[in-house]
């Protein structure tokens, strides 16, 4: 533990003591409390910017990290989710339907993680079947035909990888849709809320836009995986998040994503409203821009940012 953590550790012993007191005796010491927290607010900012790589990923996976459902509410008015596929059945990893973005009506699509063990299970932990990308495809090409633009949310640790996604053509449904989305004729805006794994997260990630949270990571392999296999020991995580360059800041330097959108003080968990505007206003920005440019236009950028990457 460092310095500043340290006195962060102090200081919110202090805040709490502040609190109780006000509490219990109601006297006003509501400057002091202000003036305790604006420190606080201080010294997270600065834990913040100097977060290793590994610290990043275990921030992007708290498990109080704002969801999918989070931003359906904080964001869209009028939100109706649609499910299936049209082919086999309803896949609880992926959650989709259409809502309004202040005044622009959009298709709204992300990657279902849980807060708690129950939800988890029945969202599967945020790792889609075949069938959930396959109503991503669906959702997608409604979307193109009644000239809806696409919000993707990606927070996945990778495709599910059972038996029985494989037999029902995991491999394929991704691709499929890595194909349609670089061609789809609609404006698309991805953004990357937690963990980006793999084609799983790919699978949402082509788009016009790319955004990414602050503390979010995305990259084509969890650091456990890449330790495994390359470090031959996956209790190397650590080490081999150093190496994946796999947060926000490096994709941006690497010409991967095109912005970063800012987190509450010591990661978005800590103030879900906040970072839920956050995402929220940078989007609506983003999405204006493309909407007042011809689409040809927009799916050729689309073409040639791919093509450099």
């Amino acid at each position: 533990m460092n310095n500043l953590e340290l006195e962060l550790r102090e200081l919110e012993k202090k805040i709490i003591v502040v609190k109780e007191f006000i509490k219990t005796t109601g006297i006003d010491l509501s400057g002091e409390y202000d003036d305790l927290e604006e420190k606080r607010a201080v010294i997270m900012k600065k834990i913040s910017l100097n977060l290793n790589p590994w610290q990043r990923v275990q921030i992007a996976r708290h498990k109080s990290r704002p969801n999918f459902n989070d931003y359906i509410n904080g964001m869209l008015n009028g939100f109706m989710e649609f499910h299936g596929d049209r082919t086999f059945r309803d896949d609880n990893a992926i959650v989709g339907g259409v809502g309004y973005l202040f005044d622009i009506p959009v298709t709204f699509i992300s990657h279902a993680k849980g807060k708690t063990t129950e939800e988890n299970v029945y969202r599967n932990f945020g790792m889609p079947h075949p069938e959930g990308y396959r109503k991503v495809f669906r959702l997608m090409k409604q979307a193109e035909k009644f000239k809806r633009p696409i919000i993707c949310l990606i927070d996945t640790p990778g495709a599910y990888c059972g038996i029985g996604a494989e037999e029902r053509g995991q491999g394929e449904a991704i691709a499929r849709n890595l194909l349609e989305m670089s061609d789809l004729k609609t404006p698309i805006i991805s953004v990357v809320i937690g963990e980006g794994g793999s084609g799983g997260a790919l699978a949402l990630g082509v788009a016009d836009k790319v955004l990414m949270l602050e503390n979010s990571i995305y990259s084509v392999i969890s650091p456990e995986g890449c330790a495994s296999i390359l470090l031959k020991d996956s209790t190397k995580a650590e080490e081999a998040s150093k190496y994946l360059k796999l947060t926000a800041q490096d994709l941006l330097n690497l010409n991967i994503i095109d912005g970063i959108i800012n987190e509450a003080p010591g990661g978005a968990h800590n103030d879900t409203k906040l970072t839920v505007e956050n995402v929220r206003n940078e989007i609506y920005k983003s999405l204006k821009e493309l909407l007042n440019k011809d689409i040809n236009d927009v799916i050729d950028e689309r073409y040639k940012k791919i093509r450099s990457i």
